[in-house]
């Protein structure tokens, strides 16, 4: 059973969180421009269809939560958000969960490229830099057509910075510089960021960043070995705007993570085991995108382009000399077609090449591939002030490539649909229903020495289900959703599994005149072939997670020109693994707080101050595989750290 009463210490430190909010006096003043938001409404503003039915459950990073990561990683970018959870504690390990399902089973684009989410199952397939990010979306379960092919359990899309999101209006130059300092593990980071453009409408944004650290110390004061940071990322754009709304960027990013990591990446060691406990893991993972699109949104004319390429390389010197590359090449045309004010109809094309391979000295070679075409066509529809409707529809056909010079070709249908129905001006209620063509997903290139046959593999398919309710006024939101993800003939080598993912999520957010506050839950579970899992059963399609929270809340003091805050991140006891597993999942509750200062004599400067995991708990985060095994030393994240940071924008 789900652990329904928390701790007394949980009730403490949520009270604790709580008392950062201020009461806001009647007569205060608005609060400044300068102050990035936590509320996620004004990040929905900025998607063209944001206010769609089939983005009514769709979560998106706050403002604030993109700029306060920029030097942290996946952990800091999504702490605002319960029903996302990243576990695994250092960059290269970091897996992603939606609902609990791993994002595996998502589609996953950056810049309109597809990524190809696969790699050796210690380490990451969704290497991502905030740094570089300006929107990141979230869409649990139920997808849109157009959002791409075989969106299984939802989607991810992220988005990087233009130059027009540096410079300020009146400017052709400018950029930031970012400086930051972590005392547990020694950690230090930095960033800058040029940004240009010209009266012709071109412009270039360069990106480079760099952190290099001591492995750091967990809650009981222990050295966690292979966790000292060791990352370098950079970013190059180019793009051009014709004064008639056309676009064309052009997009490179990198990411290289080459330190020494535990021998198995994720994990912190395993009882009894014999190998080293650490070894070098290098790791690449490159991103590039060319997109057209046009920006004056109205008409029968409004088309996107996007040719992608994504690629994760994973490189393991000892003891075998492996290496393991998954790519995509990926393509996407489609037109929105504005039928009018309030309807409109987006159609078109795309296709991805998939490539996973593994080799090692000695002629030793190994591969999987996947084609896919898809067609596509999604309607967004108001037709009244009391309707929203969207539904989509697509075809895709796969060709398949295993090993053994094994092929096979598979296609199907997919179909969404999403309503929302305003009640009152206050009041909605939502629901949507999905059901999506999965094809054949390429396995794990480390390991493909298992050898298997593909007899009797099929393409899998997914029901999605989600219904919802929200009320709001000028300044509370109250919402809350059930949902419920089935995955029949899921991947596993050479055999099809059926998973299935259900629960239920809560969230408001509460905005005054100086600050905002944002509390999420949910209370997801998990099962295999019909029985609840643990952590290894469900590797690559979830994790038993439970019931998770997340609590955010920032508060202006215009007077000392300071923006304080903090946030909670806190998983409740889950005993349901003592039965799958070997053990429960002990809960946690941690505290983070921070403080910015803006000195007025020095325009665009900015100095954060930080305590992480301020009560310096022990723990693994509920993300993170294996804790529910007695033989896994799973894998702990940083103690108490505090941090310093100078932001300098020119």
């Amino acid at each position: 059973m789900i652990a329904m009463n928390t701790s007394l210490r949980a009730r403490l430190l949520g009270g604790a969180v709580a008392a950062l909010l201020p009461v806001a006096p009647v007569a205060a003043q608005t609060i400044s421009s300068d102050v990035i938001t936590l509320d996620p409404i004004h990040v929905r503003m900025n998607d063209p269809v944001g206010d769609a039915a089939d983005r009514a459950t769709a979560v998106y990073v706050a403002d604030a939560e993109l700029e306060r990561a920029r030097l942290g990683d996946l952990k800091d970018l999504f702490a605002g958000l319960a029903s996302v959870s990243v576990g695994g504690a250092i960059p290269v390990a970091q897996k992603i969960f939606v609902n609990g399902i791993d994002m595996l089973n998502l589609t996953i684009a950056v810049d309109g490229a597809l990524q190809n989410n696969r790699a050796f199952h210690h380490v990451t397939a969704n290497a991502f830099d905030p740094g570089v990010l300006k929107f990141a979306r979230v869409d649990p379960g139920v997808a849109a057509a157009d959002t791409g092919p075989n969106a299984v359990a939802g989607a991810v899309i992220m988005e990087t910075v233009d130059a027009a999101d540096v410079l300020q209006d009146d400017d052709n130059f400018g950029g930031n510089f970012r400086l930051g300092y972590g005392s547990n593990g020694q950690t230090t980071s930095g960033s800058v960021t040029l940004a240009g453009r010209s009266e012709s409408g071109f412009e270039v944004l360069a990106y480079l960043k760099r952190a290099v650290g001591d492995d750091y110390k967990d809650g009981e004061g222990n050295t966690v070995l292979g966790t000292g940071a060791d990352m370098k990322s950079q970013l190059l754009k180019f793009g051009w705007e014709s004064l008639e709304g056309h676009r064309v960027e052009l997009s490179g990013q990198q990411i290289v993570d080459d330190g020494a990591r535990p021998y198995r990446a994720n994990i912190g060691d395993l009882v009894g085991s014999t190998t080293p406990k650490t070894r070098i893991y290098e790791t690449s993972r490159s991103n590039f995108s060319l997109r057209y699109e046009n920006l004056n949104d109205f008409g029968m004319w409004d088309p996107e382009l996007v040719l992608g390429y994504s690629e994760s390389d994973i490189r393991v010197p000892d003891p075998y000399q492996s290496t393991g590359i998954s790519s995509t090449l990926s393509f996407k045309a489609q037109n929105t077609f504005h039928l009018s004010d309030s309807k409109t109809i987006t159609a078109g094309i795309d296709y991805y090449n998939k490539t996973s391979e593994y080799s090692e000295p000695g002629d030793v070679y190994r591969e999987e591939g996947a084609k896919n075409f898809g067609v596509f066509a999604q309607l967004r529809m108001e037709p009244s002030e009391k309707w929203l409707l969207s539904g989509g529809l697509r075809y895709d056909w796969q060709d398949f490539d295993g090993l053994g010079d094994y092929e096979s070709s598979v296609d199907g249908g997919s179909g969404n649909a999403s309503i929302t129905y305003r009640i009152s001006d206050r009041l909605s209620v939502r629901g949507g229903y999905s059901s999506v063509f999965g094809g054949i997903q390429l396995e794990d290139n480390y390991e493909f020495w298992r050898g298997w046959t593909y007899d009797g593999l099929r393409s899998a398919r997914a029901h999605n289900y989600v219904a919802g309710i929200d009320w709001t006024n000028d300044r509370l939101t109250l919402g809350g959703e059930v949902f419920l993800t089935e995955i029949s003939d899921a991947r596993s080598g050479g055999a099809n599994i059926d998973f299935e993912s259900k629960g239920y999520s809560l969230g408001t957010t509460y905005g005054w005149d100086l600050g905002f506050l944002r509390f999420t839950y949910i209370d997801s579970e998990i099962s295999v072939n019909g029985d609840a899992s643990g952590s290894y059963g469900a590797q690559d399609l979830g994790a038993p997670l439970g019931q998770v929270i997340a609590l955010e809340v920032q508060h202006e003091l215009p007077a000392y020109n300071l923006v304080v805050g903090g946030n909670l991140d806190m998983a409740l006891d889950y005993d349901d693994t003592e039965g799958t597993s070997d053990k429960g999942l002990e809960g946690y509750e941690v505290v983070n707080l921070f403080a910015e200062y803006t000195p007025p004599s020095l325009a665009g400067v900015t100095v954060r101050a930080s305590v992480q995991n301020l009560l310096d708990a022990d723990y693994s985060d509920r993300a993170t595989y294996g804790a529910d095994y007695a033989s896994v030393v799973a894998l702990k994240e940083p103690g108490r750290s505090f941090g310093l940071e100078l932001i300098a924008r020119f």
